[in-house]
């Protein structure tokens, strides 16, 4: 493997820590919660992707359908999701986030977040302004893989 260079190193540099920022700020947001990082990343899926059956879930996070069962049962009994019948199937069941689970991802998202305000707050404008520009590439320039 040959040496990163001076971009790639930057980059490696700047995702290693923005991940580690991140996902302790969804850490602290889940423990505080009384949740599990399981029962979050559940919830997280529903707030993205939206209503989904059990069997998703158990895809998804690669868990048995009894291990599924159990994290919705525990997110249901807290008022975190809520069970419908699938119209097209009633012996199958939808699940979606409820309006306090919502509320608790938003919040959450927001605690994830709060790092880059305070980062934000250290830079100059100019700094700001080049940094901005350089993330809009860098996104658009990941955008493009994904299409691939």
């Amino acid at each position: 493997m040959t040496k990163p260079d001076q971009f790639t190193q930057a980059v490696r540099a700047w995702v290693d820590i923005s991940a580690q920022r991140s996902m302790r700020g969804w850490s602290h947001h889940a423990k505080a919660s009384g949740l599990s990082m399981p029962q979050f990343s559940i919830l997280m899926q529903m707030y993205y992707r939206g209503t989904c059956g059990l069997s998703e879930i158990s895809e998804r996070f690669e868990i048995t359908s009894a291990a599924a069962s159990q994290h919705v049962d525990n997110l249901v009994q807290a008022g975190l999701i809520e069970r419908t019948e699938d119209p097209h199937d009633r012996r199958a069941k939808n699940i979606r986030l409820s309006a306090k689970g919502k509320s608790m991802i938003e919040k959450g998202i927001g605690e994830r977040y709060r790092w880059i305000d305070q980062l934000a707050e250290g830079l100059s404008e100019k700094e700001r302004e080049r940094t901005a520009e350089a993330l809009v590439v860098l996104t658009e320039a990941a955008r493009k893989l994904d299409q691939s």
